[in-house]
């Protein structure tokens, strides 16, 4: 087996050592074994957000195929366990065929649950992090099983605990989501592209099922919905993140890059005569557009480096696809061009949202 057979991306070197757990038992059993033996452990879900490389990979990987979705009642929330090895699309269609609202502008998504809160995933308005409750893990230092609660997942922006350092594996996931069986309705649309595709305000809700339909069709046009027939879909999504900036790096940019406040406004600060000044707050910070910094630095769609197999993709410019037959390194040159480009027009340094495993930007 490859990574070339596991990933989206269809790259990949060798696994000599590759486990496919069923079951949670499964799961924790072959990486407690791996790690007493002191053996680099790899857990892979759908292979979506994976860029590895051409060399043999001297571990193990886990390949998570455990299945399960379980609910109870709080009021008028529903509180929803599921399995890490779940697809998670399907897991979307599964809430919204319930009446269950929170996840529905997640649809089209690729990968397993087990990922989702690990990168916080997040489109069109609306983040794991929003609906989250905790999750189950395997904390690979311990080799304790433990829940986490949303409190303690440090989510960020694309962010989580994971990322930052938490050696663990993700069992399940366990959601809080609005009851809408009675309504059929959706969360409140808050992003303005979704908003426009509905034609409705931002702040209104549609049906669960018009909402979905109307994300799918967006991701569709931009290639990011798999498609065995399309080859822009062979990609690991989004490569690079949106990089978050200072409001006052932002007014260095072109006056018409896009770029979106992150936080509240902090307003005007009133204070009574002879009162202490407090501390100003930090620099407010801004949210840029990587596509646009990647096109305005010069990189349009379906570019690709001469004799190179990968290239950009002809309908978005964040995803980097694998035209037929390309190597990791050769996704990898041309992520370090665009990279690169970037930086040299705008000064910005674009960070990899794939997971690298033997690779180097």
């Amino acid at each position: 087996m490859r990574f070339s057979d596991l990933t989206t991306l269809g790259v990949g070197g060798e696994i000599s050592d590759l486990v496919e757990a069923q079951t949670n038992a499964d799961a924790v059993s072959a990486a407690l074994d791996a790690r007493n033996r002191g053996v680099p452990i790899l857990v892979v879900g759908g292979g979506s957000n994976l860029l590895a490389s051409d060399d043999e990979f001297d571990g193990r990987v886990i390949a998570l195929r455990t299945r399960g979705i379980d609910t109870s009642r709080d009021d008028d929330t529903v509180r929803v366990r599921v399995a890490a090895g779940e697809d998670w699309d399907e897991f979307v269609a599964w809430t919204v065929d319930n009446g269950l609202a929170g996840l529905e502008a997640l649809s089209g998504i690729p990968g397993r649950a087990g990922a989702a809160p690990i990168q916080n995933i997040g489109a069109y308005g609306q983040e794991v992090a929003d609906v989250v409750r905790g999750v189950d893990i395997l904390d690979l230092v311990t080799g304790e099983l433990r829940y986490l609660e949303r409190r303690e997942l440090q989510f960020a922006y694309r962010d989580s605990i994971f990322k930052q350092g938490l050696d663990a594996i993700v069992l399940s996931v366990e959601f809080d989501l609005q009851d809408a069986r009675a309504t059929r309705l959706s969360r409140p649309v808050a992003f303005a592209q979704l908003a426009s595709a509905l034609d409705v305000e931002l702040g209104n809700q549609v049906a669960l099922e018009v909402a979905r339909e109307a994300v799918l069709s967006l991701r569709k046009s931009k290639g990011m919905v798999l498609d065995s027939h399309d080859p822009d879909t062979r990609s690991a999504g989004s490569f690079f993140v949106n990089p978050v900036v200072t409001e006052g790096f932002a007014r260095t940019l072109p006056a018409d890059a896009p770029r979106f406040f992150l936080g509240d406004d902090a307003g005007d600060r009133i204070l009574e005569i002879g009162a202490d000044v407090p501390p100003l707050a930090g620099p407010s910070m801004v949210k840029l557009s990587a596509a646009w910094l990647i096109e305005h630095a010069g990189i349009p769609r379906g570019f690709s480096l001469p004799g190179s197999r990968a290239g950009v993709s002809t309908k978005h410019t964040l995803a980097l696809t694998n035209r037929g037959g390309a190597t990791a390194e050769e996704i990898a040159a041309l992520a370090r061009y665009v990279r690169s480009m970037v930086q040299s027009q705008f000064g910005v340094l674009l960070q990899p949202e794939p997971v690298l495993i033997g690779v180097d930007l």
